[in-house]
């Protein structure tokens, strides 16, 4: 095993096979579920690193990187394409270009990785540095937050570690583990202790699993319909289908009037609240007299904000009427979906960059739960619910999470299932009921082990019913978030410079004391 693994590490076309591992590896997410997918190619992308010059590590990094999201984000293509009217050679040279953005990150990656040396301490180090790249993605220009190795392991026995470390504490285990399973087959002189170590680290992810950092209270259900429309998305803010939104929306509503909470996804109400001020009234009489709330998702312009040509700043909302109260502004921006960078060069130059809802301004990061009966609702809109650290903040202060989204822009792809598994994490995360409102699906209630507990059907016009609580208690992560994974991650990286440097400097405890 040991010799094949030199020869591909030699060989001139390993940033072939770099690409290879990095274009299978999304396959062990959502909706394929094939987790231990992972556990096989990072170790081995890891391997390819080892030895290289900076130059040839940055090759295979970068390769790596494009065939990961390439093949993991392909649903950009139905987005450009089939919804966006971008020709299909454009839309696939889109999709390869932000291919290739991204690939950057592992690029950069690998040169660190060879650049200090860190291969000659891989079990110490590779794993923490492709995490903190992946922490790195969260927030470095506005974050694209995806494609995450631990979303994989929700289906695995290091579940039970979500709670306490988070989607990167189960990218770092996860990437451990694959480490020491092939240096079993590397290195037979450590079989026994890489084969201690994993069986403790998994042995305690099957543990943990019972491990109950939080209940429901059983004081506090709620009953709660979503309303799943089904607008098919290219008519979706076509002028003469708004009235049959409304309709849609409305009769699908009209037996669950009664129920606790009745919620419509993001953009339900497909014009600007001051345009459908008539239909909001009638909407929030018919919840108060029938003693529920109404969440929905809308578009939202200031009017109180005028800029000098008069143009008021526009928000994706979500707001909370009948026997509740507020509006949340959405704060993470999709680029090129909600906003245009570079919009005095771009916009026009093809019709996605012409759309509609395309000018939108971010939220303020401080703002209030809404309420719902007499619960407290975190918000989160759309691919919001990607970032975990948003997430957590706007969780603190909440009885329950509630997410509006439009997948119908992913048609048939894989889109809304990791979608929806970035969710499943936030709930575990969290420890909170999370209420997932859809388009045209993945619909669904979500417990806080991370369980689906209710789902609706996808592209179906329906109406989902089912119950969540408030819930008792706090998971750590919810009290420290992503800092002790941090922390861990760069004292791994701090040990593997220290031994590198006693190495370079022959530095002995001899040495030390003379």
């Amino acid at each position: 095993m040991k010799t094949l693994l030199i020869r591909l590490q030699n060989a001139p076309w390993a940033w072939l096979v770099a690409l290879l591992l990095g274009a299978i590896t999304p396959f062990s997410l959502a909706p394929y579920h094939y987790w231990f997918i992972s556990l096989l190619t990072i170790p081995l992308f890891a391997e390819l690193l080892t030895g290289q010059t900076t130059k040839q590590a940055v090759l295979r990094g970068w390769s790596f990187g494009f065939g990961l999201w390439a093949s993991g984000v392909w649903w950009l293509f139905v987005s450009l394409h089939d919804y966006g009217q971008t020709p299909t050679w454009l839309a696939a040279l889109m999709v390869m270009a932000v291919a290739l953005i991204m690939g950057a990150f592992t690029a950069v990656m690998a040169y660190v990785y060879r650049r200090w040396a860190f291969d000659q301490h891989a079990l110490l180090s590779f794993a923490p540095l492709f995490v903190l790249f992946e922490w790195l993605k969260t927030w470095l220009f506005t974050g694209f937050p995806w494609l995450f190795v631990g979303y994989g392991y929700i289906d695995s026995v290091l579940v039970g570690y979500a709670p306490l470390v988070g989607v990167f504490g189960l990218s770092l285990l996860a990437i451990i583990s694959g480490q020491c399973l092939l240096s079993i087959l590397k290195y037979r002189q450590y079989a026994w202790s890489a084969a201690l170590l994993v069986l403790s680290i998994w042995g305690a992810g099957f543990a943990l699993q019972y491990q109950t950092w939080v209940s429901n209270n059983p004081q506090q259900p709620l009953s709660v319909s979503i309303i799943q429309g089904n607008i098919p998305q290219d008519v979706k803010w076509q002028l003469e289908w708004r009235d049959k939104t409304l309709a849609i929306y409305k009769s699908l509503s009209a037996s669950e009037w009664g129920q606790n909470l009745v919620i419509w996804p993001e953009a339900a109400i497909p014009m600007f609240q001051y345009e459908a001020n008539d239909f909001l009234h009638e909407i929030n009489d018919l919840a108060t007299q029938h003693g529920s709330a109404f969440v929905t998702g809308i578009p939202y312009a200031d009017l109180s904000q005028l800029n000098a040509e008069g143009i008021p700043p526009f928000y994706n909302s979500m707001a909370a009427l009948g026997v509740g109260e507020g509006l949340y502004w959405k704060q993470r921006l999709v680029p090129f979906g909600e906003y245009i960078p570079f919009e005095a060069i771009l916009r026009g130059t093809i019709p996605f960059f012409s759309r509609d809802m395309s000018s939108f301004s971010a939220g303020n990061h401080q703002q209030a739960p809404l309420t719902v009966q007499n619960y407290r609702l975190g918000a989160a809109i759309c691919y919001e619910i990607a970032y975990p650290e948003l997430t957590r903040h706007n969780a603190k202060q909440a009885d329950f999470l509630a997410t509006l989204s439009n997948d119908g822009w992913f048609g048939h792809s894989t889109g809304p299932h990791q979608h929806l598994q970035m969710v499943q994490m936030r709930a575990l995360e969290t420890g909170k009921w999370i209420i997932r409102a859809t388009n045209n699906g993945i619909s669904g209630l979500i417990d806080p082990h991370g369980h689906i507990r209710y789902r609706a059907p996808q592209f179906e016009r329906t109406v989902l019913r089912g119950t969540i609580y408030g819930v008792q208690g706090q998971t750590p992560f919810s009290r420290l978030g992503n800092w002790p994974i941090l922390i861990v991650s760069f004292s791994l990286l701090a040990i593997a410079t220290w031994r590198n440097y006693r190495r370079k400097h022959q530095i002995t405890p001899t040495t030390l004391i003379t």
